[in-house]
């Protein structure tokens, strides 16, 4: 398995590769957004530019989070990357979401890491950890979901339930290192030199509870600008309805950014609150703008990276 990844990452290396890899991910989010037109064109009369924006702007926001999350746990096993070279790696990996498999943007990153002297098994592990830190904290925001909606209106959705003691033992450091620790030595990888840190966990998962905060308030921005009302008790059932959905599209790894299981699970959830077809505007918006704010994060890493190349070349 070792060989393999390493005949992966030779692979990935290539240029050629590198800017194929991208090409080919950008097509798919933009094939993504471009074979639901007819639907975007309607929702587009009916919300207001105020509710619109406002989604954009937190679902911008939320990606950002997610980012910083990512950054923590790199930090907390020992690499810390400014801010600018931690955008760029970061952005341009989760172009990888985009491909079917669920690992590229693992390799992505890996490889971009390395650009910057981190480990690749680092960067492996630490993407590992903060997805993992992700999946805990989406489970436990999936519960103000469930406690208003109740379990059975998830329906043939109502499996991922069982991740929720899975959740309880991942916010635990000394579990989620030696899983992590595990899962590596399964492809008979070194380890990382060390597990992250209660202090490394607590502030990863604070960012990702701020990313699925803001990408539940995009939900909800966009949902009651379709007529749903607007309260507390809205708002707490969008933030845990995608939160619950988008651990439900990572799970099932054989579609690309969860496309078609997180809109089942949002429609399943929203079922008793919204129409169906007002339901589905809203999905489908949101899914834009999320896929929107990828490709915007995934630009401006790309911007920094070029700008960094520059400055490198003039110095020389």
């Amino acid at each position: 398995m070792t060989g393999m990844l390493k005949r992966l990452g030779a692979v990935v290396r290539s240029p050629v590769t590198r800017w194929a890899f991208l090409a080919a991910a950008i097509g798919l989010a933009i094939w993504g957004v471009a074979a639901s037109w007819d639907q975007v064109t309607q929702a587009w009369a009916r919300l207001s530019p105020l509710a619109l924006a406002g989604a954009a702007v937190v679902s911008v926001a939320s990606a950002c989070f997610m980012g910083l999350a990512w950054r923590a746990v790199l930090t907390d096993l020992g690499s810390r990357l400014p801010l600018g070279v931690a955008t760029s790696v970061f952005g341009l990996s989760q172009l990888g979401k985009y491909l079917p498999g669920g690992v590229w943007n693992v390799v992505a990153a890996a490889e971009l890491g390395a650009d910057h002297r981190i480990p690749r098994w680092r960067s492996v592990g630490a993407m590992a950890l903060a997805v993992s830190v992700s999946l805990a904290t989406g489970v436990a925001a999936g519960a103000l979901a469930i406690v208003q909606t109740g379990p059975s209106r998830l329906g043939a959705w109502s499996w991922a339930l069982l991740a929720g003691p899975l959740a309880l033992g991942l916010m635990a450091p000394p579990v989620l290192n030696r899983l992590v620790t595990w899962a590596l030595r399964i492809v008979h990888a070194p380890g990382i030199e060390r597990g992250v840190s209660w202090r490394g966990l607590g502030v990863a998962a604070g960012w990702s509870c701020a990313g699925w905060a803001a990408a539940g308030l995009g939900v909800w921005l966009l949902a009651t600008g379709m007529g749903l009302e607007a309260t507390a008790g809205t708002l707490s059932l969008s933030v845990g309805a995608y939160a619950l959905a988008w651990v439900v599209g990572f799970l099932v790894v054989v579609a690309p950014a969860g496309v078609g299981a997180r809109e089942g699970v949002l429609l399943a959830l929203f079922s008793g609150v919204m129409p169906a077809g007002q339901v589905l505007v809203v999905v489908l918006m949101s899914r834009i703008l999320l896929t929107a704010a990828d490709l915007l994060l995934a630009g401006l890493g790309g911007w920094l990276a070029a700008r960094r190349r520059r400055g490198v070349a003039r110095s020389a």
